[in-house]
């Protein structure tokens, strides 16, 4: 019998041996950088370059070093920002992540986001941090921003199959599945042997048209594992 592609995906994702989750508007409800910078006062800006980034109106990366420089957050505004504001974990994210750390799937975090904002919630999801693979802001010696890691690979467009293809080298997956909101998501399969398109907290256009699989709930996954 031959399997619907949305059939397939499911058989990927019930035999997943890892599963690599985007993490803005995905694991959490927010947008990372866009919630860092109404924070910083600078909201509007920096959300209007996140649109015309998701649009395709401008490269990844230019459009990060435009949202960062707008931004510039010191380390200490950082830290406050995530001791004071924080995340919204999405519903269900705790309990996905659960089931696949008791069956023995390897769970990733793989996002254009930043470190110091994405390692609480991994710690929050007991993901290990060398699990996560994203972008790194840089400080001078006194805490203030000077850039970002231009050698991490989400750090550009591509990124994120790069990551997923060496995650596939180093340690022979057979069944890894891409679970994400955008379009940098959706670029990851190939590599990743499936996409899963997810909708909760924002539905882009081209990923609900170009997904074999989209949900708009966590739990839909959850039932299938």
């Amino acid at each position: 019998m031959v399997l619907t592609e949305k059939e397939r995906v499911l058989e990927v994702w019930q035999n997943a041996d890892a599963v690599c989750f985007d993490v803005d508007s995905t694991v959490i409800r927010e947008e990372g950088l866009d919630h860092l910078a109404a924070y910083l006062g600078k909201g509007e800006a920096v959300a209007a370059l996140t649109r015309a980034a998701m649009g395709g109106g401008m490269t990844f990366r230019t459009s990060l070093q435009k949202r960062m420089d707008l931004c510039k957050p010191s380390l200490a505004q950082v830290e406050s920002f995530v001791d004071k504001s924080g995340f919204t974990l999405t519903d269900g994210i705790q309990e996905i992540v659960e089931a696949l750390h008791e069956r023995g799937t390897h769970v990733y975090m793989v996002s254009g986001g930043f470190s110091h904002l994405i390692e609480p919630i991994a710690d929050q999801l007991h993901i290990p941090h060398e699990n996560i693979f994203c972008n790194v802001m840089q400080f001078d010696e006194r805490g203030n921003y000077i850039g970002f890691d231009l050698n991490q690979p989400t750090s550009r467009a591509g990124g994120k199959p790069a990551v997923v293809q060496q995650l596939i080298d180093r340690h022979g997956y057979k069944n890894v599945v891409m679970v994400g909101d955008g379009a940098t998501d959706l670029e990851a399969s190939p590599p990743a042997h499936a996409f899963i398109g997810f909708g909760g907290n924002c539905v882009r256009s081209r990923v609900e048209a170009e997904a074999p699989l989209f949900v708009m709930d966590f739990g839909e996954l959850l039932e299938v594992l």
